[in-house]
């Protein structure tokens, strides 16, 4: 009794097929090509190429670089690879399953920066509103001008009849000044002698002594300069050059001291100046 439809030997027809290194192995021999020549051609290393033909695939790297060998080697040697593909997945567990592709991510969005105040635009607003302002103000300026001024009926006018005062208003009368001489006199001290000396025509050599006969100056006069001297008697006086000294003896002018270039030997005691 037999079981199934298996044949008499008991062989199915999976077990008539050639391997898949075999079947390389032959139709590389079929098509007259060495290992090297196919090595060469496919850029599988020959080590590679022969373990195939033995159905080793230890030194491919894996099912999936064994896979692409077996394709390159059976259009090599002129097979179709498809079916031998089929085949080696069946005797290696099948094609893996595919993996599902990973999530995309949406990338994430670059927020857009705050808008900056745009500084342009505010400064030709605050141009023109500059601008307008003044336009503005001189037109202003220029109705202003331009408008007159109505006579006040009710303000009054000057009368062309209206005498009018010409004369001017007098003047008051000043006071008589004193004598500057008699005024010197009142501010000089009455029981001291007092002799002032000033340099007015040129430069002049003096000396001055009290009535002890002590030195109270001696040299020159230069233009400009004044000297004062006091004493409660008497002072001695010489003068080198008479006509350039202006005397004073007691707040009083001394007139006609001497005259330019003259030695004047003068003396001079309290109250009016007399000449000793």
């Amino acid at each position: 009794m037999s079981i199934g439809n298996l044949p008499e030997d008991g062989n199915s027809p999976e077990d008539d097929r050639l391997s898949i290194g075999r079947a390389l192995q032959q139709a590389r021999i079929s098509a007259g090509l060495t290992v090297d020549e196919v090595s060469s051609s496919t850029r599988v290393r020959t080590p590679i190429v022969r373990g195939i033909e033995q159905d080793d695939f230890s030194r491919c790297g894996g099912d999936v670089y064994a896979r692409g060998h077996i394709r390159v080697l059976a259009r090599a040697v002129g097979l179709d690879p498809e079916p031998l593909i089929a085949q080696f997945d069946a005797e290696h567990g099948g094609r893996p399953a595919p993996t599902a592709p990973a999530p995309l991510f949406e990338a994430e969005r670059i927020r857009p920066d705050p808008r900056r105040p745009n500084w342009t635009a505010a400064m030709v607003a605050a141009i023109v509103a500059v601008v307008g302002f003044v336009g503005f103000t001189l037109v202003r300026g220029g109705d202003g001008d331009g408008s007159t001024v109505a006579d006040d009926p009710a303000s009054p006018k000057p009368s062309a009849s209206a005498p009018t005062n010409s004369a001017a208003p007098s003047k008051p009368a000043t006071p008589n000044k004193p004598d500057p001489s008699d005024s010197a006199i009142a501010g000089v001290p009455a029981d001291k002698v007092t002799v002032k000396l000033t340099a007015e025509g040129g430069q002049s050599w003096i000396s001055a002594q009290d009535h002890n006969g002590r030195l109270l100056e001696e040299g020159v006069l230069r233009e400009g300069d004044s000297k004062t001297f006091s004493d409660s008697r008497r002072i001695d006086l010489v003068l080198g050059n008479a006509g350039a000294i202006k005397l004073f003896v007691n707040g009083k002018e001394v007139k006609n001291v001497g005259t330019s270039g003259a030695v004047q030997r003068l003396s001079y005691t309290k109250g009016d100046p007399e000449a000793g």
